[in-house]
């Protein structure tokens, strides 16, 4: 009987030791320790990058940048949003530096007024439109543009802007993180 009782207790013991070494549901296997600090989230975590979040910061450098659109599905002049290795959003806007005589005659939301933001869902869907568009503009002066790639985003504006303008963008747009 004293050898029953032993081996019960034993049994509960070592049952109680091993359920605390169990992990449940509630805990995933790279939890971090107890005493460990909380894990931040970062701001880049928290939202993706769009082309409103990216005008939203390249905009406090480069401060005569003014919102002028945003880009949708229904009044996509390209027809290119969404669509497999395209923009996944789009905005565009006027830069205040551009004489309304030299752009007279052209569309709200041309780049010719200012720019575009077009983010992609990869640097080399970025990449891949910045080369085309600087293929087909080459030969076309009145449709060059300048074009600065910085990851999945693309910055495109226009030829309006002189080499020293443009500038501040591209340094606005290699700050995005």
């Amino acid at each position: 009987m004293k050898r029953t009782l032993a081996i019960a207790a034993s049994s509960i013991v070592i049952t109680a030791g091993l359920a605390g070494c169990t992990s449940d549901n509630s805990h995933s296997s790279d939890s971090a320790p107890a005493n460990a600090a909380p894990r931040r989230t970062t701001a880049a975590q928290a939202k993706p990058l769009t082309a409103q979040t990216a005008f939203a910061k390249i905009s406090t450098l480069a401060n005569t940048a003014k919102l002028s659109g945003t880009v949708t599905s229904d009044n996509d002049p390209n027809h290119l949003l969404g669509r497999p290795n395209q923009y996944t959003s789009k905005i565009t806007f006027d830069d205040t530096r551009i004489s309304a005589d030299d752009v007279s005659g052209t569309d709200k939301g041309d780049v010719d007024r200012g720019g575009a933001i077009e983010v992609f869902g990869s640097p080399a869907d970025a990449q891949a439109r910045a080369k085309y568009l600087q293929s087909v503009t080459k030969s076309l002066p009145m449709l060059s543009e300048y074009d600065y790639v910085h990851g999945a985003v693309l910055v495109r504006l226009s030829h309006y802007l002189t080499p020293k303008q443009a500038a501040d963008y591209k340094t606005a747009t290699s700050n995005l993180g």
